[in-house]
């Protein structure tokens, strides 16, 4: 799926975090009201909008105890095993996105959509309209009355910065240091800006 500009964006889930303040389960794991696992929620809408997804987890996880392989998972819709999630979100974002930019089957990909697994109530249209914004030179971002959301959309310039990220920061300090790159795009959908932390949030749904 390109954007209208022309430009292919691929899909990054985020999903190798400990998810602590859900408490002693795995958030992952969680069930939603349809049976489904919440990453496999979060990656089934997700290839609804994006040709190619790529899931981060793991080195160790177990992707049929995830709910992945029940997804039929073929070359567009592939796992990223990360051996430092322990170290936090930057330091898998850093390993997932070099994975990203090794990959010879997404060598004509312009940009990468970092989402979080814990968003199952995304819709297709919102991300959709989020890849018409991506260029390979900008940071592309939702929100809605200031309240910014994601995914968040990295041009491909970009890459080698995010690869460079430790820690659990993600990547914060490489939208502050491209204030002119970075660009809010006011969208009203509330399933971006509505990830999920604790048990109670599962049965709110979108926002």
């Amino acid at each position: 799926m390109h954007s209208d500009n022309g430009y292919p964006v691929a899909a990054l889930i985020m999903a190798a975090g400990y998810s602590r303040r859900f408490g002693e389960d795995d958030k992952r794991l969680a069930r939603l009201a349809d049976g489904r696992t919440l990453l496999a929620a979060t990656v089934d809408r997700t290839r609804q909008a994006f040709a190619h997804v790529r899931v981060v987890i793991r080195e160790e996880d177990d992707a049929a105890l995830l709910g992945l392989t029940e997804l039929g998972l073929t070359d567009d819709v592939a796992l990223i095993r990360v051996r430092h999630a322990h170290l936090g979100l930057g330091a898998s974002m850093a390993e997932a996105v070099a994975a990203l930019g090794h990959d010879t089957a997404l060598g004509d990909i312009a940009a990468v959509a970092i989402v979080l697994g814990d968003m199952p109530w995304m819709s297709r249209e919102a991300l959709t309209a989020l890849q018409r914004l991506a260029t390979p030179d900008t940071i592309v971002r939702p929100c809605h009355a200031s309240r910014p959301g994601h995914p968040v959309i990295f041009g491909r310039t970009l890459w080698p910065e995010l690869e460079a990220l430790t820690g659990a920061s993600g990547a914060r300090e490489v939208i502050r240091r491209h204030p002119c790159r970075y660009h809010e795009y006011a969208m009203p959908d509330g399933g971006l800006f509505h990830d999920i932390d604790t048990p109670t949030d599962l049965s709110r749904g979108a926002l």
